[in-house]
């Protein structure tokens, strides 16, 4: 008896690197950028049926790789029957376009890779719009290709006019887009602004989970909040910004974002597409750099965070460097330091250390404080709730309220507090 599945149709690809000595080192292909390309096609649902890493002086200004090694290429193709080609190199729109007429197969370039992988992952209102704008943009360069069916039927009545004029028609209607995403991405920006100034007003201090990708972020931050994001082993596997509460003290809570994970060669235009949920980090008070200690490239993964954070405004935040999968960890010496800890997020280990640290660099000077409110007095109870964080109201001959209380409310509050906190003397008082 014949077994139906219905799993889908997974597409086979030949990954193609070029290693070219005029090239720069984020430029070139390497074994381990291939390996990540791997990686990449599986997480977009394909799988890699053979591999190409040329070293050449310089790339073909038309095929790239030039046309010995795209026959090459063809071959290999032809024999693992392939239905595409991907390059970890970034492409040219008239390479491309050459690569695809010689090869007879879909040809795309990293760009494009990451870019159907986001598509796939976004979630949320904000990602969706980020994705399509970078979409539209890597779109646009490359409108000429699609219309090259009709330069072939040169000559023949009517064809040239009409092409031209639709392919203007469809620039126009990009670029009108590409308009329209920027403005509705301009709106999130100050929907988060106005979240944000919320969240300064009440003194919630904000820590951002930042890292390379598939280094472990979301499983930390579940361990953490007990949140049900996805953990799993793939790589972009957040796209969305989520964001948890987390209790650190009984006088210290927090909010704490997860974010899309960093990776080597991101191109720049992907990296300017996603600024409105990446710019959460140069606002945030803490950054948590979460490090896959596991992988023997961890050093050059951590490198390409710490340029990110730097391109992203948030090189002065503070931050704490989380040694993820330290049970996995390949070194001798495993990473320490004051601002450095070791943990596990899948069993827990090094946790409570994390937290303490969290705690120190955030302990705004709350206090959990006992007040007496007036009836007459309402409006205190009003703000209270608004601004503090109000654990229990007691009605009785006046109102009794338990709250975590800030320096700030503090001081507003002292003649209300019968416990819990001694206002400060000055120099003066004995």
């Amino acid at each position: 008896m014949t077994e139906h599945t219905t799993e889908e149709k997974r597409n086979r690809a030949v990954l193609v690197g070029l290693n070219a000595s005029c090239l720069s080192r984020t430029e070139n292909a390497d074994e381990e950028s291939m390996a990540e390309l791997a990686a990449l096609l599986e997480t977009a649902g394909g799988e890699c049926v053979g591999e190409v890493l040329q070293n050449k002086d310089a790339p073909d200004p038309r095929t790239f790789i030039g046309e010995g090694k795209v026959r090459e290429v063809k071959e290999l193709v032809q024999s693992m029957e392939a239905d595409m080609v991907v390059f970890d190199n970034a492409l040219s729109p008239s390479q491309q376009r050459a690569l695809t007429d010689d090869l007879g197969v879909s040809v795309l370039d990293r760009s494009a890779l990451i870019l159907d992988i986001f598509a796939q992952r976004a979630r949320t209102k904000e990602g969706r719009l980020q994705v399509e704008l970078a979409q539209y943009k890597y779109l646009l360069p490359r409108l000429l290709g699609m219309w090259t069916h009709l330069e072939r039927q040169e000559g023949a009545i009517g064809t040239r006019g009409p092409g031209e004029t639709q392919l203007e028609t469809d620039r126009r209607h990009i670029r009108k887009k590409i308009s329209k995403l920027e403005e509705d991405l301009e709106q999130v920006r100050r929907v988060r602004a106005t979240q944000r100034e919320r969240r300064i007003k009440n003194e919630v201090p904000v820590v951002a989970i930042v890292g390379y990708t598939n280094a472990g972020k979301s499983t930390l931050l579940n361990k953490l909040t007990g949140a049900d994001i996805p953990a799993n082993n793939r790589l972009f596997d957040t796209l969305d910004t989520t964001t948890r509460t987390l209790e650190i003290s009984d006088t210290c809570t927090v909010l704490i974002s997860d974010t899309v994970g960093f990776i080597s060669k991101l191109p720049h235009h992907l990296v300017e597409a996603f600024k409105a949920t990446l710019e959460e980090l140069s606002f945030a008070d803490l950054l948590l750099h979460v490090i896959d200690t596991s992988n023997p490239e961890w050093r050059e993964q951590a490198a390409v965070v710490e340029k990110l954070i730097v391109e992203l405004g948030a090189a002065q935040t503070p931050r704490i460097d989380v040694f993820n999968k330290s049970d996995l960890y390949v070194g001798d010496i495993v990473p320490h330091g004051e601002d450095i800890v070791s943990i596990s997020a899948k069993t827990g280990a090094g946790l409570d250390e994390l937290l303490k640290k969290i705690g120190d660099r955030l302990d705004t000077g709350a206090h959990r404080v006992v007040l007496r409110i007036p009836y007459d007095q309402g409006g205190v109870l009003d703000m209270l709730h608004r601004e503090a964080k109000v654990e229990r109201v007691d009605y009785g001959e006046a109102i009794e309220v338990e709250a975590v209380c800030t320096p700030i409310q503090l001081g507003r509050l002292k003649d209300f507090i019968v416990s819990g906190w001694t206002p400060p003397k000055e120099f003066w008082e004995d």
